[in-house]
């Protein structure tokens, strides 16, 4: 065995000692997935090479350490997370939620919009089609009896959105942050005669949705393509704006919801879908190694608090609110994490032709952020990391 072999399976072991393994839970095969030279070079550029190499996290993006013990690092970086953030002192994270609050006041409505694209929405939509669910929603499914598929989720959950925004069919609807289209095929299918306006940053999902409302003849839909700092749309034109899992790559919310009550007609209301904590307003940094999450996939966005919204009713008032337990997204991403599995070889190649050599890291990186997502928001039951709706209405 060479040095850097050893040295890996001596982190290894050092990793998995100072974890511990639980009886209850099966270890993963070790080395499943492993990349090539080129790949483990351009993960170890640091400051300090030996010590990059053999950090956990790096053992990781290497393939040397199992799930089990991935998802168990994870779960200690919630932990982490909680302590560094103040959750055990009441005085000191309210201070800093309102210092974080007064940030967004003042920061743009969006920032490093360029990079969520790179980071998700400019990869080829045959990727989402292998790891996402049929309707390829990017975002927190509705497993109403825990037993349910992926797919029964997606179309739950989507339910669940009509019913809440109190949608009917003639409505002139605005959803900000379409994604691949889920909801707005869905809303075209269920409201024939709505009207609809999708809004993503990405031009190939707005071809990719074009492309699927020819296929299914569906006439109803414009789709934008515009970063929601420039969005400029007619006032008082909608009767409902929608918005899944978006605001939490946005940071001027007084300003955003100042254009969304501009653009709504007299009664009309906002429907929002988001991911949250149930007290801690924090945002993803990037500056260091440890910073992975914002680095790698959530450059420029932020986990809001579950009342950040609440802060921001000069324009749109509240009507109702509800929270989801955060397994709803746990099922979700394991899920989601499943697919990538089931379909490797595809996969692999789909990243190739992004990534090049690097296609394997990339591959052990999403896998690790569906993990991430996964034990993030099963953390304590579901009941820190939660999903929550709002509907706030024009005055």
């Amino acid at each position: 065995m060479d040095n850097r072999k050893s040295e890996e399976a001596n982190g290894a072991r050092s990793a998995v000692s100072t974890a511990g393994r639980s009886p209850s839970v099966r270890v993963e095969p070790i080395g499943t997935h492993r990349t090539d030279d080129s790949a483990e070079g351009a993960i170890s550029n640091s400051t300090s090479p030996r010590r990059s190499a053999l950090s956990p996290l790096r053992l990781a993006e290497r393939g040397v350490l199992p799930d089990t013990l991935i998802r168990f690092g994870i779960r200690r970086l919630c932990a982490q997370r909680l302590r560094e953030e103040g959750a055990g002192d009441v005085a000191r994270a309210w201070a800093r939620r309102q210092q974080r609050i007064d940030e967004l006041r003042t920061s743009p409505v969006a920032i490093h919009t360029d990079a969520a694209n790179a980071q998700h929405y400019e990869l080829p939509p045959r990727f989402f089609e292998l790891c996402l669910g049929p309707r390829l929603k990017y975002s927190c499914g509705y497993f109403a009896n825990g037993g349910a598929t992926l797919a029964a989720a997606e179309d739950a959950m989507l339910a669940l959105y009509g019913e809440r925004a109190e949608l009917a069919d003639g409505q002139e609807i605005l959803e900000l942050g379409c994604g691949w289209g889920s909801l707005t095929l869905w809303l075209a299918e269920r409201y024939p005669h709505a009207r609809i306006t999708a809004v993503s940053n990405s031009r190939p999902q707005r071809d990719f949705i074009e492309a699927r409302c020819r296929e299914r003849a569906l006439a109803n839909v414009r789709v934008l393509t515009e970063d929601v700092n420039r969005l400029d749309l007619p006032a008082a034109r909608f009767d409902r704006v929608l918005s899944i899992e978006m605001f939490e790559h946005m940071r001027n919310y007084a300003t955003l919801l100042a254009r969304i009550a501009r653009w709504l007609a007299p009664g009309g209301k906002l429907f929002v879908h988001i991911f949250c904590h149930r007290e801690l307003l924090y945002f993803f940094e990037t500056e260091d190694e440890d910073d992975w999450m914002g680095r790698h996939f959530f450059t420029g966005g932020l986990m809001p608090a579950a009342d950040t919204l609440l802060w921001f009713q000069r324009d749109l008032a509240i009507e109702r609110q509800w929270r989801l337990p955060g397994t709803h997204y746990q099922n979700t991403a394991n899920a989601w994490l499943a697919n990538q599995d089931a379909h490797r070889d595809e996969v692999l190649a789909v990243l190739r032709g992004v990534h090049g050599a690097q296609a394997p890291l990339w591959f052990r990186r999403w896998r690790m952020f569906w993990m991430a997502c996964a034990e993030l928001f099963g953390y304590r039951g579901g009941n820190e990391w939660l999903v929550a709706h709002y509907r706030f209405a024009k005055p």
